[in-house]
């Protein structure tokens, strides 16, 4: 025999192999992202162009940087990193600051990926917790979309505040969102490539899609919408596209059982569906991918189908009665010997024979019995083994949590620290600028301290008027350069926003003229609740003089009304809510 006929590579099973390298998975990945990258950059402009180039740019040199500090291979060449830059640009508003996506890349690589042991490792996908990670620190630039050179809504935003959406538009992408989610058309062709290229399987996406669509159609058709169109926008808007097809299927934080990638799906359709109809936002696709992430390891370990023959050993009981049997058998055999007339006599020699090798062949079943229980103990010694290094894994993994959380908030303790005196001025700055804004004429602002003042009761008269959403946080006296009093500036917060709390500045003369509007905190939907902020609904107030002030959708006809925002009565009716009670405070105090 030949020796290379000889030479023998033993491996561990499974022994079916595939000529693809991860990095030909990652160049099919690229491939398929570039009609949704393509068209968002021609959407978006320059910008858009140089915020995915420098997020690809940076996720790779940091990956790089890190694995040369700590002396570990170097790892670029699989083009993992290429990927998880694009795919976190394609989630991020087209008009976000450089610098943040450049954060956000390296939070990918370093937290989320390398410091849990590199690709294959990361429990959660990199890109969408890096867009997390942004959504949390930077809400507001990160739920910021420009479209043709104007700061616009969501058409998610638009269908969660009532108003209509042009389903062409979404299907084609000539609408406002992040820079790759835009279009469904080119990320369908993209997700067509892969599937082509059997990179993924459709399972996933298409139980995660269907589940969606069903909750949704139930929805509508519970609070009497058009089902239909109400749907495929609901489809075809937001990162439900590009998270299904580019981001759910990823090898490493989906399940690998066919079962599991069916309940996989369920969960991802269903936390969707709450995040986008229950939640605050009108997006949840992120969030959803993530939460399931985490729960891919009990759906594997409860969909792991048995391995062949588990479940066939004898139980001891079993192997017992076995014996005994055998036993009983053979005193019933040695009873009929002895009843045996004088035939059997002649043939003792021949019987006892038998008898020997009938004892042979007990004594050899007893062999092989006592050699199945040992390899049961065995099996049974393999299985406690491997329990016990799955629960020193667990152990393992918990630990690497905690310290990486404990890392985490010594550096954000730290950032806090140094940045808090900062901040805290920037903020009484802003708020002394806010205070000149509404009161123009004012010479001095001085502020009533809660010495003076007691708050506490301020606001337990307020809440007792009926305005139980708002709080008066502070009150400052506008004096003139005699130093006479000539109105108040009220700081007024209500709880009631579409996007949480709204804090306002009131400016008023003593006789409840409103001189001025402006906000200290207002965090609502871009193009829609974000317009209260602009002149053409503050300057409604200037000027009037009245005891409680009303909105209206249909056009302001009286003195007291205004014209409420298009598509967001919640921060209208929140805006005008705060105005009321300052004004019904001032009131009640009695001007001068």
């Amino acid at each position: 025999m030949d020796e290379k006929e000889l030479n023998l590579k033993i491996s561990a099973s499974p022994h079916v192999r595939s000529d693809a390298t991860t990095a030909d998975i990652m160049s099919d990945v690229m491939i398929a992202l570039v009609p949704a990258t393509a068209f968002g950059v021609y959407l978006f402009g320059m910008h858009a162009a140089l915020l995915v180039l420098a997020c690809v740019v940076s996720a790779v040199l940091a990956e790089f940087i890190y694995q040369k500090m700590f002396k570990l291979p170097v790892t670029i060449g699989d083009f993992s990193a290429v990927v998880t830059g694009l795919l976190l640009a394609m989630n991020l508003p087209p008009e976000l600051p450089i610098w943040m996506g450049v954060l956000g890349s390296v939070f990918a690589i370093i937290v989320v990926k390398q410091l849990f042991g590199g690709l294959g490792k990361n429990f959660m996908n990199p890109a969408l917790a890096a867009r997390c990670f942004l959504l949390l620190s930077f809400g507001a630039s990160m739920t910021r979309f420009v479209y043709d050179g104007v700061t616009t809504a969501t058409p998610l935003a638009l269908l969660k505040n009532g108003s209509s959406v042009n389903l062409k538009d979404m299907f084609l992408g000539f609408t406002g969102g992040t820079i790759g989610e835009t279009s469904a058309l080119a990320l369908l062709i993209g997700a067509c490539y892969l599937l082509i290229k059997r990179v993924i399987s459709p399972k996933i996406p298409l139980v995660y899609i269907g589940t969606f669509a069903i909750a949704m159609t139930i929805y509508a058709v519970v609070k009497d919408k058009d089902v239909v169109n109400f749907v495929l926008c609901e489809i075809c808007g937001g990162g439900l596209m590009l998270g299904a097809w580019f981001m759910a299927t990823d090898y490493v934080t989906s399940p690998i059982t066919p079962v599991g990638k069916i309940i996989y799906g369920i969960i991802l359709g269903l936390l969707t569906f709450v995040l986008r109809i229950f939640g605050n936002g009108a997006e949840g696709v992120s969030y959803a991918i993530i939460m399931s992430n985490i729960l891919v390891p009990l759906i594997e370990m409860a969909t792991k189908p048995k391995a062949f023959g588990e479940g066939a050993e004898l139980s001891e009981e079993d192997k017992k009665k076995k014996k005994e049997d055998k036993k009983n058998e053979k005193k019933e055999a040695d009873a009929k010997d002895d009843a045996k007339s004088d035939k059997a006599e002649a043939k003792t020699e021949k019987s006892e024979a038998k008898s020997d090798k009938a004892e042979a062949k007990t004594e050899k079943s007893e062999a092989k019995s006592d050699k199945a229980e040992v390899k049961t103990t065995k099996s049974e010694d393999k299985k406690d083994t491997s329990e016990g290094k799955d629960i020193k894994g667990i152990f393992k993994a918990i630990c690497a949590i905690m310290l990486i959380t404990v890392i985490m908030g010594a550096i954000l303790g730290t950032v806090y620290s140094v940045t808090k005196e900062p901040i805290e001025k920037a903020e009484e700055k802003a708020k002394q600028e806010a205070y000149k804004e509404v009161f123009p004429d004012a010479d001095n602002i001085v502020t009533i301290d809660e010495e003076t003042l007691d708050y506490k009761q301020v606001n337990d008269l307020i809440q007792s008027f009926g305005f139980t959403h708002d709080t008066i946080d502070e009150i400052s006296y506008a004096v003139d350069a005699d130093k006479n009093l000539i109105g108040f500036i009220v700081v007024v917060t209500n709880d009631n926003g579409y996007g949480g709390d709204i804090q306002m500045v009131v400016g008023m003369r003593t006789d409840t003229t409103i001189t001025g509007l402006a906000f200290l905190a207002l965090d609502e939907s871009p193009g829609l609740g974000m317009e209260a902020d602009k002149d053409k609904f503050k300057s409604q107030f200037i000027g009037k003089h009245e005891t409680r002030y009303e909105y209206s959708k249909t056009g302001a006809v009286v003195e007291n009304q205004i014209d409420a925002i298009s598509g967001a009565t919640i921060t209208t009716s929140a805006v005008t809510d705060g105005i009321n009670a300052a004004v019904a405070l001032i009131t009640i105090l009695g001007g001068e």
